[in-house]
């Protein structure tokens, strides 16, 4: 019996998603009666759904504020201020990501994010030089613009492949094995010796290149608490996009063979620095008698899972034991069907062992994590298809597509408006140096979209009685919209005049200004709404980003700048930003909605049985 009634089936499955009011005391998880208090309409402008509390996503960020502060004898911890409550909860093991000195979590971080500079510049780093490819492979300019399309369709292809494989086998062997491949892929571009070898080859750089997109974001959620995450992923987002920007600069001087050099040395710091993230917070240490050991060590009865309980698993998995501590937060990491034996060796063995020599974390492998007996590759890398039945990530798979997308468009047209048109006939070089501006809007959206975001997430969440709903980040989206919309159209309209060339530049760097808030709200957003999805979602996301926008615009977008010219090109684009950017009005009223149907609907099927006090 809880709370005077019944625990059926569903109830569980509510009791899987871990709502903001979740005590911890005496080695049990409780859960606050929703029916005690009506649960009030609006949340800060969010919708709350009507029958319960319990929704992924929805936590209680700031301690001490209004009603739904946590009681006295709550074991959260909090920052060193006691204000912040820390989400996800850590371990108190050293060898938890979560606890790694600050410098080690830094260096992964610029490790990572330099790879990231690399990959982020593969697809415009060719754009300056679209008409002397056109003449050195006597070839339309039309058709060079295939080599920033079919790279993108690589990176969508190594996106659902990179993405299981990392869930599966850890992050680390990856994004090692994706900077061999790629140094490969840029000799090949390298030598070409005709245009034919280096479409193949820029499809084989994407595929190689793919993890910069699909695993960083969650790699950052493995290391960083949300009120860090913000800043982090605007890091992560402005040496992504600082890449994009920069790669055309340098190529007007040197194209592809400076490419194997830089990243030589990028494989060194991802050797050295980017280690394995992975570890499960719903994972147990058993100690015997039908009790468990959890992370903060303290010792609880467990509960075995019947077979009627577990009707989505296969008959091989029901009867078994499922181990799962719930936490105020959904886990990082992985979302295959979540058993407590999902890298429950990996991470209870760090559990149990002292702080690790700094050597042993350089292993380029540690093993699968995950048992095949609970999840088959070809099985997790269909998970991300399924979540675009999640309003949340549908939305935020626009959002960023149409974020870093425009950015694409304008350096497959760029030649095209600053080198062949009457206005300006500008020199590879000089076209190269047009991307300054761009760099320059990048590095400050990036800032604006970490600090500023979230600043305005706790200002919220302040208000809000303490409570921090994902919702809170779309406010961003105002700025975003006036950047990119008015950035678009007046780059066309200034190029399309005729006006001296800083004109449309600077509009260029508007673009990118709104470009970088988008794209880091965009991510954000969808790892914020659903964590124990962060894997699969970003693959999602770059999969819509690099296919249904990338790909399908390189078709077309050159010739039609050609044909039509630029005013009614991105006029055009222009509107069709605004369309995207007017849905996050019923996204930041709904979305709380959604996220609960999504939970109760259980699509991805995660529903691990909590424990229950004996």
């Amino acid at each position: 019996m809880e709370n005077g009634r019944d625990e059926t089936v569903s109830d569980r499955r509510r009791g899987s998603w871990l709502n903001p009011w979740l005590r911890m005391g005496s080695g049990a998880s409780t859960l606050v009666n929703p029916e005690s208090s009506p649960i009030p309409k609006w949340s800060f402008g969010v919708l709350n759904p009507k029958n319960t509390t319990e929704v992924p996503g929805t936590i209680l960020l700031l301690h001490g504020q209004g009603t739904a502060s946590p009681p006295s004898n709550t074991n959260l911890k909090t920052t060193a201020d006691g204000t912040i409550i820390l989400s996800p909860q850590p371990s108190s093991s050293p060898n938890d990501p979560f606890n790694w000195p600050q410098w080690r979590r830094d260096a992964a971080l610029f490790s990572l994010g330099l790879y990231c500079s690399v990959g982020g510049g593969m697809p415009p780093l060719l754009a300056a030089g679209f008409t002397d490819i056109s003449t050195s492979y006597s070839i339309p300019v039309r058709r060079v613009a295939l080599t920033t399309g079919l790279l993108m369709l690589g990176l969508g292809i190594g996106s659902v492949l990179a993405g299981p494989t990392a869930i599966l086998y850890g992050k680390r062997p990856v994004y090692l094995a994706s900077i061999i491949f790629f140094i490969a892929a840029s000799v090949w571009c390298a030598l070409s010796p005709d245009f034919t070898s280096l479409l193949v080859a820029r499809v084989v750089q994407g595929v190689a290149i793919s993890p910069v997109e699909a695993l960083p974001s969650a790699t950052i959620a493995e290391m960083f608490f949300l009120h860090e995450r913000s800043f982090r992923i605007g890091v992560y987002t402005l040496m992504l996009l600082g890449g994009k920007n920069l790669a055309p600069l340098v190529s007007a001087a040197v194209i592809e063979r400076v490419v194997v050099m830089v990243g030589g040395f990028c494989g060194v710091m991802l050797f050295l620095f980017m280690h394995e993230t992975f570890w499960n917070r719903r994972v147990v240490e058993e100690v015997g008698d039908g009790s468990v050991k959890v992370d903060g060590g303290d010792t609880v009865r467990t509960e075995t899972e019947k077979p009627e309980a577990a009707e989505n698993e296969s008959a091989s998995q029901r009867g078994s034991s499922t181990l799962i501590l719930t936490l105020p937060e959904p886990s990082t990491q992985t979302s295959v069907p979540e058993k407590t034996s999902m890298g429950v060796a990996y991470t209870s063995h760090r559990l149990s062992t002292p702080r690790l020599p700094f050597a042993s974390h350089l292993r380029p492998y540690h093993g699968r994590l995950i048992p095949r007996s609970r999840a088959h590759w070809h099985h997790v890398a269909a998970r991300p298809l399924l979540l675009f039945l999640y309003p949340s990530i549908l939305y935020s798979a626009f959002l960023y597509a149409c974020s870093v997308g425009w950015l694409v468009v304008i350096s497959e047209s760029v030649a095209v408006i600053y080198r062949s048109r009457g206005a300006y006939h500008l020199s590879a070089m000089s076209t190269g140096l047009v991307y300054i501006s761009p760099f320059i809007g990048g590095i400050l959206g990036s800032a604006v979209a970490g600090k500023v975001s979230d600043w305005v997430v706790r200002v919220m969440a302040r208000r809000n009685g303490g409570v921090y709903e994902p919702e809170f980040r779309l406010v961003m989206v105002v700025l975003v919209a006036v950047c990119t919309v008015g950035g678009l159209i007046g780059f066309g309209s200034s190029a399309g005049a005729g006006d001296v060339w800083i004109v449309p530049t600077v509009w260029f760097g508007v673009v990118s200004f709104g470009c970088a808030l988008g794209s880091t709200t965009a991510i954000t957003f969808c790892v914020d709404s659903y964590k124990q999805f962060a894997g699969e979602a970003l693959v999602t996301l770059n999969f819509s980003k690099n296919v249904f926008h990338g790909l399908v615009f390189s078709l077309f977008v050159t010739g039609w700048v050609e044909s039509d010219g630029p005013r009614e090109v991105y006029l055009w684009i222009g509107i069709m930003q605004l369309i995207v950017l007017l849905f996050t009005v019923p996204m930041f009223l709904f979305g709380k909605r959604a996220r609960e149907w999504t939970a109760r609907e259980g699509f991805i099927g995660s529903r691990p049985v909590i424990f229950r006090e004996n």
